[in-house]
Parts: C-alpha cells; structure tokens; sequence
C-alpha cells in the first residue's frame, strides 16, 4: 500500500521531469573569460545553491583547486580519468531558471576546448558525466520529497484512524446512555405501578387501622 501511494506521489512530484528528460547539449557560451564551446544540463527540483555546492564537491573529487569568481566556479588542475591522464581546467556556472537550474560546465583540455566535433570519444564522457550529476541530483530530490509526504500522508492516515476510532467510542457512549434511558424509563414506568399498589394497600390498611379505632371507642 505504502510503495503505492509513494509511486503516486513521485508521479505528480516529478510530472515536470517526465515531460522533460534531463538532457546535455552543447552551446557556445560567455564562459572561462571568452565565448568557448561547453555543455549545459537542466537539474529539478534543487535549489541553485545545491546544485553549485555539490559541482563544487565533484570538481574537488577530481583533486582540482577549486575557486569563484564573480558567481564562476573555477577548477584548476583536474584529473577525469574518463577524459584522459592530462590535467584539464574545468569552468562551469549555474544559472537558477523558473522551472529548472542550469549548469553550464567548459572543459579547457589545454589549448582546446571540448566540443563534441574535435573530441567525440572525450566529448560523449563529458556528457555521460553531467547527465549523470544531474540525475542525481534530481532524483534524490525527488525521492527526499516522496519520503516527506509519505509522512505528512502516514500522519494524516493516523488521524483518521484516530478519529474513526473516537467517533466509534462516542457512537457506543451513545448507545449507552440510550440503553441505560430505556432501562430508566421501564423503571419509572414499573415504580409507577408499585406506588398505585402500594396506595391501595395503604388504604387498606388505614380502613383496618379506622375500624380497630372505631372498636377501642365502642368499648366501655
């Protein structure tokens, strides 16, 4: 039950993802102190804060000394073994959209820059690595957001619960003091009966008593 409701949240969750898959392409950009060649991925549902802090981290990963200048990120002297044993410099920024942040990432191989018309073979893991950044990124976001609602829903469900079950303790109170109404009626009704009874065995009795009276005052 709960895999299904989790499968149903992530839907609507991601409903801007599935209509957009995350895809790199490549563009011309103002990057690295001149227009140069580099990829660009959208990231959902992360903050731009997130989505820089943790390129950040992935450039440190490939032992680059990492630095900002005016909101670009500068890795220098990294090692991608994906893209060969020569240290590269890495350029990227991020930019927060409406819907989306993009990361725009250049490659500086040493005298070139990656493009996917020069470097195919090194341009194809550049790609698989961005791509894969960005689905991470996503997807853990996602998922952290299906976990949260689950547990706003499992709370909710549980005050549901809680109030069936009350309203069943009132409806049985209820049942209760009906039972116990009829119950007083019958003895109202019966006590009723007994005092008419018992008012006639008075009046029996005060006729006895009057006669007894009227015999001790007869006796001379």
């Amino acid at each position: 039950m709960k895999k299904s409701i989790a499968i149903v949240l992530f839907a609507g969750l991601s409903s801007a993802l599935l209509a957009q898959k995350i895809r790199v392409s490549e563009s011309h950009e103002n990057i690295g102190g001149a227009s140069h060649n580099a990829l660009i991925v959208s990231v959902y549902e992360v903050d731009a804060k997130d989505v820089e802090k943790e390129w950040k981290s992935q450039m440190k990963g490939y032992g680059a000394k990492v630095s900002n200048n005016n909101g670009e990120w500068y890795g220098n002297n990294a090692v991608i073994k994906e893209l060969g044993k020569k240290t590269i410099d890495i350029y990227a920024r991020v930019e927060d959209k409406k819907d989306e942040v993009k990361l725009i990432v250049a490659f500086d191989l040493g005298g070139a820059w990656l493009t996917s018309s020069d470097q195919k073979d090194q341009y194809k893991q550049a790609e698989t690595i961005l791509h894969d950044f960005a689905f991470k990124l996503t997807k853990e976001s996602i998922d952290n957001q299906v976990k949260n609602q689950q547990k706003a829903l499992d709370k909710l469900t549980g005050q549901q619960k809680d109030l069936v079950k009350q309203n069943t303790n009132l409806n049985n109170e209820v049942s209760d003091y009906q039972n116990r109404i009829k119950k007083d009626q019958d003895a109202i009704e019966k006590n009723k009966k007994d005092q008419e009874e018992k008012q006639k065995d008075i009046e029996k009795q005060q006729k006895v008593v009057e006669e007894l009276n009227k015999k001790d005052k007869e006796v001379e």
